[in-house]
């Protein structure tokens, strides 16, 4: 009986313990009120830098038609050992692509399908001060360490949607000075989604910070709770046996 206990406690560790989020936010026209902040942390050539943060609130303010439109508000939270740094742009990836995408504010020039230096192509990214098609800076402009800018966007998909999904966040820093060693002048910093919420009680993107994955240790301990039980039962049934 004792083992059959611990296979017990096990199987409903493996069930409760172990699992993460996937960054993706789902939004439908219920979502609209429906706000969420993504968090960023610098890192250049697969090493992170201390200090360099920054995040962005996004809220669904309309769908029309076959467009999501969206109000953003970016914070450069970089810290001590960062001295100075500039987020000169910011975007992620869509689902269906978009056809289109249009921005006012600080960051109010658009590329799309374009190259992030540590990143990949990505779907669309918004930069501040001109530039051409690149999402691998803008041209001058952003916001700088303490500051915030805000704006509006629109993404723009070739018909009508039930809904779409939002993922890998990224911001593109630049002008970075820092008391630390071999501090680069240039990076990204790739987003978590940290918080939702909304007066909209909307069933997606409004309930939860992405999707629950169970990770492959949550797979070994279920698979290791299960086998427990298999053993406690056979050990009842011999018990019984010799008993009798």
């Amino acid at each position: 009986m004792r083992i059959l206990r611990i296979a017990c406690t096990a199987a409903l560790a493996a069930l409760t313990i172990g699992t993460a989020k996937a960054d993706v936010i789902p939004l439908t026209s219920g979502d609209i009120g429906t706000s969420f902040s993504v968090g960023y942390n610098g890192f250049a050539d697969g090493s992170p830098i201390d200090g360099l943060t920054g995040s962005i609130g996004f809220t669904l303010t309309g769908v029309t038609g076959s467009s999501y439109l969206f109000d953003y508000t970016v914070n450069n939270t970089s810290s001590n050992p960062i001295l100075t740094s500039r987020i000169s742009g910011f975007g992620f990836n869509t689902n269906p692509d978009i056809v289109g995408a249009t921005s006012t504010g600080v960051y109010d020039t658009v590329g799309t399908d374009a190259n992030v230096p540590n990143i990949g192509t990505v779907d669309v990214c918004f930069k501040g001060g001109g530039g051409i098609n690149s999402c691998a800076g803008g041209g001058g402009g952003g916001v700088t360490l303490g500051d915030t800018g805000s704006g509006t966007l629109s993404l723009d998909f070739g018909s009508v949607l039930s809904s779409i999904d939002l993922s890998d966040f990224f911001v593109r820093y630049q002008s970075i000075t820092g008391t630390g060693a071999g501090t680069p002048s240039s990076a990204v910093g790739t987003g978590t989604i940290s918080s939702t919420g909304g007066s909209s009680g909307g069933s997606s993107g409004g309930s939860s910070g992405g999707t629950p994955v169970p990770e492959p240790a949550d797979f070994a301990l279920f698979g290791l709770g299960v086998l427990g039980l298999a053993i406690g039962r056979r050990g009842a049934r011999r018990a019984t046996r010799m008993a009798a």
